[in-house]
C-alpha cells in the first residue's frame, strides 16, 4: 500500500540520520529554526512619562520536519508523495503508533509554510485528533503530534483558539512534566505561538504560570539548587521560549501582570538569571533580553498597581491620599520647618533600610538594589539594544511619578549609581526608540534631583544636541522632543547654570525654531513645551544681555 512505502521510506530514513548523526537545525526562509524577533511596541502612556510597557514579541516559528531533532526529512527523502492531508489526519487516530507519527509528521511538514493547508487540516478535525496525542504512551507520538501543532497554529489565530478550546493548555502542561527535553522545547514554542494572541493572554496566565515556573523557570535560572545556571543547548532553548512567552504575557492587561508578580518564584527567577549572566558576562543572551523585558513589563504602572500594604510602606506617613505632604505637626514643629525636614529625612532612611533586606517575590521590582542591575546592565551590554532599552524603560517605570518612592530610587540612580554618564552614553548613539526611554528616564530624574546646578552641567549639552533646528534637520519624535524639553525646564527652574548652558550650546536658535513649528498635532504639543522653557528662562535677567546679544527680544520670549 502507499502509506506502508511512506512509512518505510521514513523509517529507514530516520534511522540512517540516526546511525549519521547528521542532527542540523532546519533553516527558516535561509535563517534559523526561528524567525527574527521582529517586534512592535506594546505600550500606553503613564500619567507621567509615556513609560512604555515593552516589546512584544514575534511568534518563533516551528522547524519542517522532526526525527528526534530538528532535520529536513519531506522532499530531500522521497517524502509523502503519496500521502494527502485528509488520509495523515486519519493516521492520527490509527491503532498503529508508527502511523500516527507519520500522519504528524506530514501535517507537520505540510503545514510548514502552507496557509491554506492549517486551515483544511482544522476543518479535517485535525486539532483535536492531535491534542489526544500529546500525552500518548509513545515519546515519538508526542514530539510529532506537538511539532505539528506548533506549526498549525504559526501566525494562524483560528487554529490557536481552536487548541485552547479543545483543553490543549490543560494536555500542554501534562506533557510539560515529561523528562523529554525535544518535547518540552515544542511545547514551550507552543506556548510562546499562542502568546502573541492578544485574547489568550489572560487564559494563559491564569492556566500556565504556576506549572511553567515550577518545571521551567526556577530550575532553569539557576535559581534551584546550586544557584548557578547550568543549561545545555535544549535546555537553553527551552529557557528561551519560556522567559519569550512571560514577555508577550506581561505586556497584556493589568489582571495578567498582578498575577505574574504574585506567582510565586517568577520574578525572583528573572532577577536570578539576569544577576547571574551578568556576572558571568553572558549579558547579549537573548533570554536575559527576554527577562528584562519581562521586569520592565511588570513595572509598569508599579506603585498604582501594588498592594496597597506595600505603598503604605514605601510611602510612609508623610503622605496623604493625594500624594501631598500633609500638614500634621511633627512633634512642635510645622512640615516647613528644618526638624521637620530631619524627621523625614530620618524616616526615609529607616525605610530604604527595611525594604532593602532580602526582597523576595515582587519586591524585587521596587528594591533599592535593582537600580543596580539596570545599571549594569546598560554599561556592560554592547550589542544587544533591545535589553538596553528594556532596562532603561524599566528604571523609567519606577522612578516615575510624584510618589515618595520614585523620588527615593531617583536620588538613589544619580548619586550612588553614578547613573547619567552610563545612561548619556546611549544617549549618543541611540535610535528613535531607545531615545523614549532614555529621555524618559531622564525627565524622572531631572525631577527628583537634589542637585540640578551638577546635572545640568552633565545633561544640557547632550540633550539640546538632539534637538532640530532648521527645516532640513532630522528630528526625533515628538514625544522625546517634549521630553528633552522637560527635562530642561525642570532644570532652568531651579539653575541658573541649566539656563546658561542652553545658551552657550546654542540652545535658544533651537527652542525657537521648535517654537514657531505648529503645523501638526504633535509639533504643537512640543511647541508649547518650548514656549514655557523660553518664558522661564526669561527670569534671569543675567542673561539678558546675552539674549539680545543673539538677536532676541522680550517679546520673543514671552509671546505664546
Amino acid at each position: 500500500a502507499p502509506a506502508m512505502r511512506t512509512l518505510q521510506r521514513f523509517q529507514s530514513n530516520n534511522r540512517s540520520r540516526l546511525s549519521a548523526g547528521s542532527f542540523g537545525t532546519v533553516p527558516a526562509g535561509g535563517s534559523g529554526a526561528f524567525l527574527g524577533l521582529g517586534e512592535h511596541s506594546s505600550r500606553a502612556p503613564s500619567v507621567r512619562s509615556l513609560a512604555e510597557s515593552g516589546h512584544h514579541l514575534a511568534e518563533p516559528r516551528a522547524v519542517e520536519m522532526y526525527n528526534g531533532h530538528s532535520t529536513l526529512l519531506g522532499h530531500h527523502a522521497g517524502g509523502f508523495d503519496d500521502i494527502d492531508l485528509p488520509s495523515a489526519v486519519k493516521y492520527l487516530i490509527a491503532s498503529d503508533p508508527n502511523l500516527q507519527v507519520l500522519g504528524a509528521a506530514y501535517l507537520q511538514h505540510k503545514c510548514y509554510s502552507d496557509s491554506s493547508a492549517k486551515k483544511q487540516a482544522r476543518s479535517l478535525q485535525a486539532m483535536p485528533k492531535l491534542v489526544k496525542l500529546f500525552n500518548s504512551p509513545n515519546q515519538e507520538v508526542q514530539r510529532h503530534a506537538t511539532g505539528a501543532m506548533r506549526n498549525l497554529i504559526y501566525d494562524n489565530a483560528e487554529n490557536k483558539l481552536a487548541l485552547v478550546e479543545e483543553n490543549g493548555i490543560y494536555e500542554l502542561m501534562r506533557t510539560l512534566r515529561e523528562p523529554d527535553d525535544e518535547l518540552r522545547k515544542n511545547v514551550t514554542g507552543i506556548l510562546w505561538n499562542l502568546s502573541s494572541s492578544d485574547n489568550l493572554k489572560d487564559r494563559l496566565a491564569r492556566d500556565t504560570l504556576e506549572q511553567l515556573t515550577d518545571l521551567v523557570l526556577v530550575p532553569l535560572s539557576g535559581l534551584g539548587g546550586s544557584g548557578v545556571i547550568q543549561q545545555n543547548p535544549s535546555e537553553a532553548e527551552i529557557f528561551y521560549n519560556s522567559t519569550g512567552f512571560l514577555r508577550n504575557l506581561s505586556s497584556a492587561s493589568q489582571q495578567t501582570r498582578q498575577k505574574m508578580r504574585e506567582c510565586h518564584g517568577l520574578v525572583d527567577s528573572m532577577i536570578h538569571y539576569v544577576n547571574s549572566s551578568l556576572e558571568v558576562g553572558k549579558s547579549e543572551d537573548k533570554s536575559v533580553e527576554n527577562a528584562v523585558c519581562v521586569l520592565r513589563n511588570l513595572s509598569y504602572r508599579l506603585y498604582d498597581e501594588m498592594p496597597p500594604s506595600s505603598l503604605q510602606r514605601l510611602e510612609g506617613h508623610r503622605r496623604n491620599a493625594g500624594g501631598t505632604v500633609t500638614g500634621e505637626l511633627v512633634g512642635c514643629f510645622s512640615p516647613q520647618s528644618k526638624k521637620a525636614r530631619e524627621h523625614y529625612l530620618n524616616a526615609d532612611i529607616v525605610t530604604f533600610t527595611e525594604v532593602s533586606k532580602d526582597p523576595k517575590g515582587m519586591e524585587w521590582l521596587w528594591n533599592p538594589q535593582i537600580v543596580g542591575i539596570y545599571n549594569r546592565l546598560l554599561q556592560r551590554c554592547e550589542l544587544n539594544k533591545h535589553t538596553t532599552e528594556a532596562a532603561s524603560g524599566a528604571l523609567q517605570n519606577i522612578t516615575a511619578g510624584d510618589r515618595r518612592w520614585a523620588g527615593v530610587l531617583s536620588r538613589l540612580a544619580l548619586e550612588q549609581e553614578r547613573i547619567l554618564n552610563p545612561v548619556l552614553d546611549r544617549v549618543r548613539t541611540a535610535d528613535h526608540h531607545q531615545l523614549r526611554s532614555l529621555t524618559g528616564l531622564i525627565r524622572n530624574l531631572s525631577r527628583h534631583a537634589r542637585n540640578k546646578d551638577e546635572m545640568s552641567t552633565k545633561v544640557v549639552s547632550h540633550l539640546i544636541e538632539k534637538l532640530p533646528g532648521s527645516v532640513g534637520d532630522k528630528a526625533p519624535p515628538a514625544d522625546v522632543i517634549v521630553n528633552i524639553i522637560a527635562v530642561l525646564n525642570n532644570l532652568v527652574v531651579e539653575s541658573p547654570m541649566a539656563a546658561r548652558d542652553i545658551v552657550y550650546f546654542d540652545g535658544l536658535r533651537k527652542l525657537f525654531f521648535i517654537k514657531k513649528r505648529r503645523d501638526s498635532s504633535d509639533n504643537e504639543k512640543s511647541s508649547r513645551a518650548a514656549a514655557s522653557l523660553l518664558g522661564n528662562m526669561w527670569q534671569y535677567t543675567k542673561l539678558h544681555r546675552d539674549f539680545k546679544m543673539k538677536g532676541y527680544r522680550k517679546e520673543d520670549f514671552l509671546s505664546l
